[in-house]
């Protein structure tokens, strides 16, 4: 009887090469985010066996089993691959992997794994460098990463061409092919233009907006993931893991972007087995992830409620805008992954947003005093100037603080609290006006400083709040 093997592997280079690589941004993060998924199966397919041996795959990573006797064969097929994955990128991208038998016990297994993955991690890869890369596109006179997969879609692979993910014609005459959205999890929503004939770019995704024009760039990322699958007691619990997470991801992140306050607003970028991307008018992006925490949230309820530790059961986000209309879609990508790693690093479970890492509490205590401040505009007729009152306290008081090791914010404090109260009573009047209005002026107070009026301490969520609204109404 023949023994069992697993091969596991891994694609590193794939967030240096989305960040400095020339050329079409959107279609190499779906070329990018499609490698560890077409990898395997076309592995499977060039050794003659079933699909059913793919165990796990997704995220820059893929898990299958093989017999013994396809050792040999499988590593051929894998540098053939990697070769050819670093000639197309220049170097930025690689396949790394690792073999062992099924034997001990999972834990085993997966050191085992791990210490070959990194012996191969650690070997330098092709010195080809960007320049090669720039090269290539010259000589081709085009991006070769422009094509968009959608879902529906038949893509194929053929080991002529083994760093390729065909589509058309060619895919439709490839040895191997599956369609997208059944046999291979995708996401790819993408809000239509004006006419209805295209995508929409990122200028009209920004027109979109409510209040100031600007479209952005939102990441999320399970809190982790690794952690988590390493916790696993065996293979099938590995492999039920992570299959959960890639479904929920890739299936809940094209629900929701489906949604009527979302649908023509934003468009996914990648969707992989723990993280995802997705460019659209900055309000829009700020709903999604408040939408997609909820139901991450609803998930863990759920799904992982008999399994031990708090590794994989928490979300972190980022939100990065552009700073100017020129600003290039690879470059506020890169932002917003500098902003989620500070997000992380700050505490898991938050999200970084209008300059400022947040707590999901604190994030929904922003949303309801932003939507205080907006109504005191839009509904009591008060000035915006008051708005500019509020952001004059924040740049006048010491910077919030994140305290090392905490997942805590000190807040800023008003060291004369009295000025506060003057200055917003000049805009703010406290008399000659409805109950409406005097209960939302006391809520927005209490909100941004707390009910102790001789201690006034502006709280970091109040700072988002107040630029939300500056969005929001257009003071900026």
């Amino acid at each position: 009887m023949s023994i069992q093997i697993f091969l596991q592997g891994k694609i590193p280079g794939i967030e240096e090469f989305l960040r400095d690589a020339a050329g079409d941004f959107e279609g190499r993060a779906q070329w990018a985010a499609l490698l560890s998924e077409m990898i395997p199966r076309a592995l499977l397919s060039e050794l003659g066996l079933a699909q059913l041996l793919l165990g796990s795959a997704g995220g820059g990573q893929f898990l299958v089993v093989l017999p013994e006797e396809f050792r040999g064969r499988a590593s051929d097929i894998c540098d053939k691959v990697s070769l050819a994955l670093q000639q197309r990128t220049g170097g930025a991208i690689r396949l790394v992997w690792a073999i062992t038998e099924d034997l001990g016990t999972w834990a085993d297994i997966r050191k085992r794994l791990a210490l070959d993955l990194a012996d191969w991690s650690a070997t330098p890869a092709m010195a080809l460098g960007l320049a090669y890369f720039s090269d290539a596109l010259a000589a081709s006179g085009t991006a070769p990463f422009a094509t968009t997969y959608r879902r529906g879609a038949v893509v194929g692979w053929s080991s002529d061409r083994p760093a390729e993910i065909l589509s058309g014609p060619d895919a439709e005459s490839a040895k191997a092919r599956w369609t997208l959205g059944e046999e291979v999890p995708w996401a790819d929503h993408a809000a239509p233009d004006d006419d209805g004939s295209a995508a929409a770019s990122l200028d009209t995704l920004a027109s979109r907006a409510t209040g100031h024009w600007a479209w952005g760039v939102l990441r999320g990322d399970v809190d982790g993931f690794e952690a988590r699958l390493r916790r696993s007691d065996n293979v099938v619990e590995h492999l039920q893991v992570s299959q959960m997470y890639r479904q929920f991801i890739v299936n809940e992140l094209q629900a929701v972007c489906s949604l009527p306050e979302f649908w023509q607003n934003t468009k996914v970028l990648y969707a992989s087995g723990q993280s995802f991307a997705v460019v659209g008018a900055w309000d829009s992006l700020i709903g999604l992830a408040r939408e997609m925490q909820r139901i991450f949230a609803m998930f863990v309820s759920s799904a992982l409620r008999e399994y031990a530790g708090i590794e994989g059961k928490t979300i972190s986000m980022a939100v990065s805008l552009a700073s100017e209309e020129q600003a290039r879609l690879e470059s506020v990508y890169a932002d917003a992954g500098d902003k989620l790693q500070a997000a992380k690093t700050a505490g898991r479970d938050s999200i970084w947003v209008l300059g400022r890492p947040l707590e999901w509490k604190q994030l929904a205590d922003a949303a309801d005093s932003k939507t205080t401040m907006s109504r005191l505009i839009r509904e009591c007729g008060a000035s915006r100037q008051f708005l500019d009152e509020l952001a004059a306290f924040y740049r006048d008081s010491v910077e919030a603080t994140i305290t090392p090791g905490t997942t805590r914010s000190t807040n800023t404090r008003v060291e004369k609290p009295w000025r506060f109260y003057r200055r917003l009573n000049s805009v703010l009047p406290v008399v000659g006006r409805g109950r409406d209005y005097q209960k939302l002026r006391a809520d927005l107070i209490s909100d941004f400083t707390g009910r102790r009026a001789s201690n006034i301490r502006l709280r970091p969520q109040g700072r988002v709040a107040l630029e939300w609204a500056r969005l929001e109404t257009g003071v900026v």
